[in-house]
């Protein structure tokens, strides 16, 4: 479960509940904090394009909030992502693909892995392919 205070695109801050553990997250223009119970981990964006913080739909959102991929003349994006690992607290830089499929649905790759997300008229995520729901609007 998670959640998010959206303050603007590039600052935000949430709370992570997962089996194992308890998150707190705070999103400040080009840096991400992170504190599992253990203390912050500060993680820089450098040349990547977003954060994705593993668990969370609302750092998928932040592609498709920016880049309009929701609009009806969208197209595919590509993105260098700033990837942080939960629990684990870890960051890599990943590639992602964003394919806009329409009906509010963006298609989502990542290495090998794939999935439609489906994206509320605001941008947020509602459903994330057998793996998150939005419960609450």
């Amino acid at each position: 479960m998670e959640i998010v205070r959206m303050e603007s695109l590039d600052r935000a801050r949430g709370t992570q509940i997962g089996l194992v553990y308890e998150l707190r997250w705070e999103l400040d223009g080009s840096e991400l904090m992170v504190d599992v119970g253990a203390g912050w981990v500060r993680h820089a964006l450098g040349d990547a394009d977003f954060f994705d913080l593993q668990h969370s739909a609302y750092f998928n959102s932040l592609p498709v909030l920016r880049d309009r991929l929701l609009s009806s003349d969208a197209t595919v994006r590509d993105y260098t992502m700033r990837f942080v690992t939960v629990p684990q607290l870890n960051s890599d830089r990943t590639s992602q693909r964003y394919h806009p499929r329409g009906d509010g649905v963006v298609g989502f790759s990542s290495g090998e892995y794939h999935a439609d997300i489906e994206f509320d008229l605001d941008g947020f995520v509602v459903t994330y392919q057998d793996y998150i729901r939005r419960l609450h609007p």
